[in-house]
């Protein structure tokens, strides 16, 4: 896909959304900081993908990123969202790439993350977040990218893993986050990303769920998640990445999504939202600079749909 050329004055404001990440741990006197404790480790993946795509991979200490991860291993095998939090699938997730990423698999035991993970496989191939059971397609995604990467696949049983997201598929083509539930794009990349890792995307009817997908965009440019709702820049991510894992990205209008995401940007203070005049975060920053590159934005590192990391860390690791 050729480089969408910014038009007019709209253009990506790369060193501001550099700045703006790279303070977000310097405010350690606002409530805001300590409100979020319980997405820290999630918050430093969000920041050091974001500044990877945006080709400042040395934006964070390395050394202190990794030192910070490993303090939040659970004595257990799995991550918390910061130190002495439990661990879950979620943050579990974080952590390994955010490793992946700093090329420090190695400084962890991968046995002992891949046991824990695996504990949380039920009889019919779903995956709890925790000890305390809850149930949902994110941690069975969360569960087969933790373990591709470490190369543990095989401790689980992907098999059964498949066919609860095939369950989870619906009339319209879309899934839930369980059987019968409601279509959903945020669950519909976990599904996805979860069959692509297993090598069986061939099992679904792809141009169904393209269709439902594509429906997501609104005369703005923007992504919803489903329908009659407004539109989100992290539906930048959700929806085009299953819709780039299944061939069919070219099924939306991408200059018009990316002058969406780019309206979407805090001109001086850096950083991006969920739409047009609201609070930017990191989590909407990494995920409108994700569905950039999967446009093909130009002066981006290219993402992995898969697993939103950069390409070439995920090639490196898998070979692919």
């Amino acid at each position: 896909m050729a480089a969408p050329t910014p038009t007019g004055e709209l253009t990506l404001y790369v060193e501001k959304h550099v700045a703006y990440i790279q303070s977000l741990d310097t405010r350690k006197d606002s409530l805001d900081y300590w409100l979020t404790e319980h997405l820290r480790l999630s918050g430093v993946y969000w920041g050091l993908t974001a500044l990877c795509l945006l080709n400042r991979p040395d934006g964070l200490p390395r050394e202190d990123t990794i030192a910070y991860v490993k303090s939040c291993q659970h004595k257990l095998g799995g991550f918390g969202a910061n130190p002495g939090h439990d661990a879950h699938m979620l943050y579990t997730v974080s952590a390994i790439q955010i490793l992946a990423i700093e090329d420090a698999l190695d400084t962890i035991d991968r046995d002992h993350v891949a046991r824990w993970i695996s504990g949380l496989q039920q009889e019919n191939g779903v995956f709890a977040g925790d000890e305390w059971g809850e149930t949902d397609t994110r941690f069975l995604y969360g569960a087969m990218n933790c373990l591709s990467l470490l190369g543990k696949l095989d401790v689980i049983d992907v098999e059964k893993a498949v066919g609860y997201v095939l369950a989870c598929q619906n009339h319209d083509g879309g899934f839930g986050m369980a059987p019968g539930a409601e279509s959903h794009a945020g669950q519909i990349f976990t599904c996805v990303g979860a069959l692509a890792i297993a090598g069986k995307l061939d099992k679904i009817d792809k141009d169904l769920l393209a269709d439902w997908l594509c429906e997501r965009q609104l005369p703005n440019g923007g992504l919803n998640g489903r329908p009659e709702k407004l539109e989100d820049v992290c539906y930048s991510w959700w929806v085009l990445s299953s819709l780039a894992m299944l061939g069919r990205l070219h099924w939306i209008d991408g200059e018009s999504l990316v002058r969406f995401i780019l309206r979407c940007q805090d001109e001086e203070g850096g950083g991006i939202a969920d739409r047009p005049g609201d609070m930017v975060d990191v989590f909407h920053t990494v995920f409108g600079v994700a569905g950039l590159s999967l446009l093909g934005y130009q002066g981006l590192e290219e993402v992995d749909p898969i697993y939103c990391m950069p390409r070439k860390v995920t090639k490196k690791i898998l070979g692919r």
